[in-house]
């Protein structure tokens, strides 16, 4: 019989336990603890109490709930002793259908990672859709995973626990995740398409308009229409676009989306969750034959990393009038210029500025993205609140000193290039970190024609560096600046620095983060605030009107520009309902 929130609320505290066995292996404490936040607001703030309560409690109990569980194709699946919900999980997954080979492995992998850590190595072998992983998948993370350190692996051995549990929960109350399902899989199947050259690899690399970036267009085009938008076209500069009309004709809209282009051998949700959990909305609004009192306009961004050409923020920038005509000069590295690979793709320039939105037919603009950071998953949270998209400032710069023999140069008489820039680098973690929220980076470290006898007499490097306010921003950046003319002042060098990039931050308006807010609540999820270290396309809507984003846990500490990028249907399935609660929100203000 499927389990409800307001039967879990009503039971006595032996018969809650009772209702929830099974959720955690053999461990009915993390149950009888989670029962003092009763009544539960719904299924994620029951998940939200369970977690809670593993992460207050000690060391020895953590470890004790570790080791609670099965090794994965262990002596219990062998002896056929494990519980209902791990031979299940462990059945899904093929674990019970080894081949000698697979096994064999399996036990070298099982003892390794025993001798390392001290604890069974735990995965959550349904997966982030709920429908099981490969045995190659499995073995390929179970080899990841012994690399990690110690104190992280049992971070993320206690968060496999906490998906296990979410699934088992899903199963136990019967929850409806089928729209965390469809984004998943959309994005699964846009993921197809990948550039020459990647394919080959299995790697995921769609840059501006090239046949798989023009073949991801036209799939997402075909679903607007799948979903019921009332328009959709390729605008001119390869923008999606795809409008639900509001009840009333000539009424404003609301604006969303992100962009569809990826970095090289990228992940699969960057930008694209942000079109596809919009989409899944209006198709719900269609299939109730619902409209809001505002129109409703999804766009799939065509360009936002700057991979193909240095134009960044291209499609959102064309949308508020920010594109440069002097971009259609740039070369790709095979020569063709975003002139030609326009006409190739059918693209007419000369309709670019008419693609300009005029503000004032917008309400404002609201991105969902995931999170591409540590922060929520470490904090088992699948939501975040933006409250700012950092500004930023980046630099290319180099450190002239004198190239000498690494034998018969005293240390005290070095004009070492590198040793100043690495003094500079461990400066800039201090700076930065002294902020709390503030963040600075060296990403390109090169000593020009460098030798192992000889001591670097230059180095070249980058330098980015990032805060949620403008303010703050120039605070790091004045100080990073002064100490690297004070290193080579006293080290006796030069240097040279090249400001290449400065980004305004982009605050969240306050009522529309307050929209995001009360979304999020609704769902019975804690609110965590947080601002966004990356840049999105929410910073060029921003220069026009007002907006706000949400942010969605990323699985795999929480890895982006990569190909482990993921997210779980059930974290989707939330992002798709505090969506459909901002829709339904705005609507009602709209009414009075």
């Amino acid at each position: 019989m499927t389990l409800t929130i307001e039967q879990l609320n009503a039971a006595a505290p032996e018969e809650a336990v009772a209702l929830l066995d099974g959720t955690y292996e053999h461990s009915p404490w993390i149950a009888q603890r989670a029962l003092a936040a009763r009544p539960f607001r719904s299924l994620a703030h029951l998940k939200h109490a369970l977690v809670k309560v593993v992460g207050a409690a000690s060391a020895d109990e953590q470890l004790g709930l570790i080791r609670a569980h099965p090794e994965l194709a262990g002596k219990a699946m062998v002896s056929k002793t494990l519980t209902a919900e791990s031979t299940n999980e462990q059945s899904k997954a093929g674990l019970t259908d080894c081949t000698s080979e697979e096994f064999a492995k399996i036990q070298q992998l099982n003892a390794g990672y025993n001798a390392k850590f001290g604890f069974p190595f735990i995965l959550a072998v349904r997966g982030p859709r709920g429908t099981g992983l490969s045995k190659r998948e499995i073995i390929d993370t179970f080899e990841r995973r012994l690399h990690h350190h110690p104190d992280f692996e049992l971070g993320e051995a206690l968060r496999n626990i906490h998906r296990i549990a979410e699934i088992r929960l899903d199963d136990k109350f019967g929850a409806d995740v089928s729209l965390g399902n469809d984004v998943w899989d959309w994005q699964e199947a846009l993921s197809v398409h990948t550039d020459p050259g990647y394919a080959e690899k299995g790697q995921l690399t769609v840059t501006y308009l090239t046949d798989a970036h023009r073949a991801c267009a036209a799939q997402i085009s075909g679903l607007m229409r799948e979903c019921g938008f009332d328009s959709v076209h390729i605008d001119a500069v390869g923008n999606v676009v795809g409008r639900y009309e509001g009840a009333t004709p000539g009424a404003k809209a609301l604006l969303t989306g992100s962009h569809y282009d990826t970095v090289r051998n990228g992940g699969k949700y960057d930008g694209r969750l942000g079109i596809f959990v919009p989409m899944a909305c209006v198709r719900e609004l269609k299939r109730q034959g619902k409209r809001l009192p505002f129109a409703f306009e999804v766009v799939g961004f065509a360009e936002e990393e700057g991979q193909r050409y240095k134009a960044t923020f291209l499609g959102s920038g064309a949308l508020i009038g920010h594109f440069d005509p002097r971009w259609l000069d740039q070369k790709d590295a095979d020569g063709i210029t975003m002139r030609e690979a326009m006409q190739r793709a059918g693209l007419n320039e000369a309709d670019i500025p008419k693609i300009q939105r005029d503000p004032a037919r917008y309400l404002g603009f609201v991105e969902v993205h995931i999170e591409q950071g540590p922060v929520l998953t470490e904090l088992d949270l699948p939501l975040g609140i933006v409250t700012s998209i950092n500004g930023s400032v980046r630099y290319v710069g180099e450190v002239i000193g004198m190239a000498s023999h690494a034998g018969t140069t005293p240390m005290d008489r070095r004009r070492d290039a590198a040793a100043a820039v690495a003094e500079l680098i461990l400066y800039t973690e201090r700076r930065a970190a002294k902020d709390g929220d503030s963040v600075g980076t060296v990403g390109m470290l090169e000593v020009p024609s460098g030798s192992i006898n000889v001591v670097p007499g230059r180095c070249k490097f980058s330098l980015d560096l990032r805060a949620p306010n403008n303010a703050q921003r120039d605070g790091l950046d004045a100080d990073v600046v002064a100490e690297l003319k004070a290193i080579c002042e006293r080290r006796g060098l030069r240097y040279e620095l090249e400001e290449t990039m400065r980004a305004a931050a982009a605050p969240s308006a306050p009522d529309w983060q307050q929209r995001w807010e009360k979304a999020v609540d609704a769902l019975g999820i804690p609110l965590f605030r947080m601002p966004s270290g990356a840049g999105h396309d929410a910073m060029k809507l921003h220069e026009v009107m007002p907006q706000a984003m949400l942010f969605v846990r990323g699985i795999n500490s929480g890895i982006s520009h990569n190909p482990l990028e993921s997210s779980t249907n059930d974290d989707i399935q939330l992002a798709v309902q505090a969506f459909q609660h901002l829709l339904n929100g705005l609507a009602a203000e709209q009414a009075h």
